[in-house]
This record gives C-alpha cells, structure tokens and sequence, in this order.
C-alpha cells in the first residue's frame, strides 16, 4: 500500500471513532422526550411492615481488667419545686427620662417606700430588670414579674 492510501484510511478510521463518541455525548446531553404511559385501574396494595426484633443486652459479666462486676447505676431525676414567694407590695408610679443622654428613671414604691431606681439597681431585694414606659420589669429572689403603670387617680 502506498503511504497516501494509509494515511487516508487511519484518517477516516479516526473521523469515525470520534464521530462516535460526538454522537453519544450530544444525545445524552440532549435526550428525547419519552411518552409516558398512563395506567389506569391502578391498584395500589402496600407492603406488609414486618415488625423489627429488639433485644436487650444484659451487662452483668465480670469486668476483665478490674475483675468486678460492673453495675449500671440509676439515673434518677430530680424533681424542681417551684418556691412559693411572696412579693411585696410593689407599684410604678412613673419615669424620668433626661433628654441629653436618654437615661430613664423610674418611680418604683416597694412597701410604702417611694425610691428613684435605674435600670440594674435593687432596692430591698427587688431588682429593675428593665423598663418602658408603661410598665416594668423586676426580679424578686429569683422570680421575675413585670408590674404596670399605676394612674395617679387612683
């Protein structure tokens, strides 16, 4: 065979293996749309759940390091009561708020006693937690009560 001829046939063998291969990339980049078949009188009927098998692993074997027996301990729960507390008489009477650095101050009367507090201070154990202008928020050992604005007719 003359060296033309080998040149054109590997030439043409090599467009043909690469036109194969273009092939299978461009119909599997772009697939055909496939007619779907609609059953009809489909019956449906689910399959039976077995049940799962459980088992319990019992670990009272001799511990072969320590040479006791290991017991597992029971963890109970503890139970919270809740404290009853009594609260003393507590109203808010109003605020101050002071224009430059927007500081509140508020009225608070705790058992007949008028005192100014922010909000952080304590006075006879009740603490200001926070504050609007309608009503207040204060902790009294531990328990936190919010306590309205009190009219001034009243």
């Amino acid at each position: 065979m003359s060296k033309n001829i080998k040149t054109y046939l590997l030439l043409g063998i090599v467009l043909l293996i690469w036109g194969i291969i273009g092939f299978k990339v461009l119909s599997a980049l772009s697939p055909e749309d496939e007619t779907l078949a609609l059953a009809e009188n489909v019956n449906f009927e689910p399959k039976e759940v077995a049940e799962k098998d459980t088992f319990n692993i019992l670990v009272n074997y001799r511990d072969p390091f320590l040479g006791t027996l290991s017991l597992s301990k029971k963890r109970t729960k503890k139970v919270v009561k809740k404290r009853e507390v009594q609260f003393p008489s507590v109203n808010y009477t109003g605020l101050i708020t002071d224009q430059n650095t927007k500081n509140h101050i508020f009225f608070v009367t705790i058992s007949g006693n008028q005192y100014l507090m922010r909000v952080g201070n304590t006075q006879s154990d009740v603490t200001l937690v926070s504050g609007r202008s309608n009503n207040i928020k204060i902790r009294y050992k531990g328990i936190l009560k919010t306590i309205p604005l009190q009219n001034a007719t009243q």
